[in-house]
């Protein structure tokens, strides 16, 4: 897999181990499959950088696939087409996946045509550009981490999401994102409960992002408002059928005095305070000052050990979907994509703000509009 990064300012670090320990990241959490087991994800940058800084050049960034030996015939992109078993074809579509609308949209009866390009494979070369967004919004003091908030039926504590310390200290290979043990049992046992019964389960995590100013985004066109932007980058991750700015779902069967945040200030804190933080860190389309929370809720997955009824797409008689490599839950791993896509989207809007050819240009300019707010 091989992905392009466009528009980071010179001078910006690139450590290939912080990209190496995205991609770990991204392969753990209790719940995940096979294929995990087959990779061993590593980056090579084969442009963009010298000397482990950014040229303010497109950075190209690869990463090798273990498994792709075992596939060079099905998938050879020259020749001839082999016999039918070697050609690995898969004419029995999963309800869910987007094996049956992919080969109606492009007439093809052998759905392996769709599922490669839309399997979540494809995820580790975003998280390796969301590294290198979350390197550029380090150097302008923003921090983005992630939570598991939900397996199945359980859910952890919402004040577990305010020790933001402790979520950057778990480890690499944590099993859930949760800085308690018996939220982390509990959300195993869920995940144990539904590989016992050969099936999937669903959950939702939640982004987090620290430091960023109020103003970034905007609320003059909707295609530049930030939660929007936000929404759409979580909403193309595999299986995320559904997102939240802060407490958006909660809110809404609800009041408007429970849903919204007061204003206060304090003239020797940090200016306009706020008790609390249901919107997220976003109103009207635009940071106001407090910490960016978005959630995103995963499905079930839709490859699942014993399938779902189906039709075969060449015979159209009736059949089970065929049975690919799946997770029980990938809500770890989830997470951490989620983390890049934010990443992409705050770099991102921050670009657009601040600008810049050179990080310490992007960095001057953010400096003089952060003493601009403190005048104000």
């Amino acid at each position: 897999m091989t992905t392009i990064v466009e528009g980071l300012p010179a001078g910006v670090p690139v450590v290939k181990a912080t990209i190496d320990r995205e991609l770990k990241r991204r392969m753990g959490g209790h719940g995940r499959g096979g294929r995990m087991r087959i990779e061993s994800d590593e980056v090579e940058i084969l442009g963009g950088t010298r000397f482990g800084l950014t040229l303010g050049s497109p950075v190209a960034l690869l990463i090798r696939n273990r498994d792709f030996a075992n596939w060079k015939e099905a998938m050879d992109p020259q020749g001839s087409r082999p016999t039918e078993g070697a050609a690995r074809a898969m004419t029995r579509p999963r309800p869910g996946h987007a094996d049956l609308a992919g080969a109606l949209k492009f007439g093809t009866h052998d759905a392996r045509d769709i599922l490669e390009r839309a399997s979540a494979r494809e995820t580790a070369a975003r998280t390796a550009a969301g590294a290198l967004a979350k390197a550029f919004l380090l150097e302008l003091g923003v921090v983005v981490t992630s939570r598991t908030v939900a397996v199945g039926g359980v859910v952890a504590p919402n004040d577990e999401g305010d020790d933001i310390a402790a979520l950057l200290a778990l480890p690499d290979d944590a099993p859930m994102r949760s800085p308690r043990a018996a939220t982390v049992d509990a959300m195993m046992a869920a995940v144990d409960e539904a590989r016992h019964r050969a099936d999937s389960v669903g959950g939702c995590f939640e982004v987090i992002a620290r430091g960023m100013p109020p103003g970034i985004g905007s609320h003059v066109h909707w295609d530049r408002r930030l939660d929007a932007r936000l929404g759409a980058a979580m909403l193309s991750i595999q299986a995320v059928k559904g997102v939240a700015i802060g407490d958006g779902i909660e809110v809404a069967g609800g009041g408007g005095r429970e849903a919204h945040d007061p204003i206060g200030y304090d003239p020797f804190a940090r200016g306009f305070t706020r008790p609390t933080n249901r919107a997220g860190g976003i109103e009207g389309g635009m940071t106001n000052g407090e910490i960016v929370r978005l959630r995103a809720y995963l499905k079930p997955l839709a490859t699942l050990p014993e399938p779902l009824p189906s039709v075969d797409l060449v015979t159209k008689e009736r059949s089970v979907a065929d049975v690919e490599r799946t997770d029980t839950v990938p809500i770890v791993a989830a997470g951490v994509v989620g983390e890049a896509m934010a990443a992409l989207v705050l770099a991102d809007a921050m670009l657009e703000k601040f600008g810049g050819d050179s990080l310490r240009e992007t960095r001057t300019n953010l400096d003089a509009y952060v003493w601009s707010l403190r005048e104000y």
